[in-house]
């Protein structure tokens, strides 16, 4: 146990040190950012057509607050409820509202990044950095992934819903650059401290949920 604690605890290092190397050129170099961003943007706009800007807005609404919003109640009602799981209950509302929503805004505030001075095909409110739909997805999307372990016994269907929850993550962090909100480098803060939370926080959520299983056999 303390040693996948550790793993997971490296794990979450990595993400934070790489995350506080992007914070820091936001804030004292952004040129060599966007010595990386722009040739990026180029590859994933290339040509912007009428199709392509369609399936993007489709999928950029899996990340925004009112989708991420709707699905976690219900995701939370059926594991308070219907699954009586309060661990990964209250598990899944720290990461969704606490951490993505107050917890994003104001780092988008203290960062104050000015929004890709290129044509926006959506409308965004705040700054640019990190991106609240990367964070939003990873730290919601990826709370699902971590817990289909428990309530998924067929290991093809879960390994298959695992990718599918990774794969929408990863679009929706690809649709807000070429829907021209993003920089790639806010997706990847975002994508950065989703996962730094998540994979520091997962050790005490099994802690404790072992905990419960445990009382709950008593």
């Amino acid at each position: 146990m303390k040693t996948s604690k550790l793993y997971w605890s490296y794990a979450a290092s990595i993400c934070l040190l790489l995350f506080a190397v992007l914070a820091y050129f936001v804030v004292s170099n952004e040129t060599i950012l966007l010595g990386i961003d722009h040739p990026i943007q180029q590859l994933i706009r290339g040509t912007i057509t009428p199709e392509k800007t369609l399936i993007f807005k489709y999928f950029t609404k899996f990340g925004n607050t009112a989708t991420i919003g709707f699905l976690f109640i219900i995701s939370f009602l059926i594991l308070f409820f219907k699954v009586q799981d309060r661990i990964a209950s209250y598990w899944l509302a720290v990461n969704t509202i606490l951490i993505s929503g107050i917890g994003n805004i104001s780092l988008k505030y203290l960062f104050n990044r000015p929004r890709p001075a290129v044509e926006h095909l959506v409308a965004a409110k705040h700054s640019s950095f990190p991106s609240g739909h990367a964070m939003g997805s990873m730290l919601f999307y990826g709370t699902l992934i971590f817990l289909a372990y428990k309530y998924i016994d067929n290991k093809a269907m879960r390994l298959v819903i695992q990718i599918a929850l990774g794969i929408v993550i990863l679009l929706i962090g690809i649709s807000r650059i070429y829907l021209g909100v993003h920089y790639p480098t806010d997706i990847l803060g975002g994508f950065l401290l989703g996962g730094c939370w998540l994979t520091f926080s997962y050790p005490y959520f099994k802690k404790y949920d072992f905990i419960q299983r445990f009382e709950g056999k008593r």
